[in-house]
């Protein structure tokens, strides 16, 4: 099914897609990338019969690491070390991505922020507080920007 734009294009009818299905991100270190996604964020990696049959062969040869969040993303991380990033220096920011966000209750925020400050991520910003929440931007171990983020407290309503 399509919808047609204001300027007569066809597009995809609102509601078509229906998530996201996996992110792709290339790594320098993926072993670093692995502990990073594993045990900092703890995130579920895909393993055995878990991981997609078209990545069997190069997760097997330690080219491909699957991670899973809670709501069913994948996030496949590709080792590519000799990739240059796009900048040696984290806070220049990326061209074509900006960060990804992951959601937490509001009263598990502070114990993420530890968890960051204990394994000595490198942070951007914050935490942050806003009317829509509160933030915490960090780095991956290639750089790329990360949030987590929360709604506010009922009471901070």
């Amino acid at each position: 099914m399509q919808s047609i734009s204001t300027s007569g294009q066809p597009t995809l009818a609102p509601g078509m897609l229906r998530r996201v299905h996996h992110i792709a991100f290339n790594v320098a270190d993926i072993e670093a990338s692995r502990k990073f996604y594993g045990e900092i964020l703890g995130l579920h990696e895909l393993r055995g019969e878990e991981v997609p049959s078209t990545l069997k062969s190069l997760v097997e040869a330690g080219k491909v690491a699957n991670f899973v969040t809670p709501d069913g993303t994948v996030i496949d991380l590709f080792a590519e070390p000799d990739l240059e990033p796009p900048h040696p220096d984290p806070t220049h920011q990326f061209t074509r991505a900006n960060h990804l966000a992951f959601d937490i209750a509001p009263e598990q925020f502070d114990a993420a922020v530890e968890v960051l400050r204990n394994g000595q991520i490198a942070i951007a910003q914050g935490p942050v507080s806003r009317p829509t929440g509160r933030g915490i931007y960090f780095y991956d171990p290639d750089g790329f920007q990360i949030e987590i983020r929360c709604d506010p407290l009922p009471e901070d309503g």
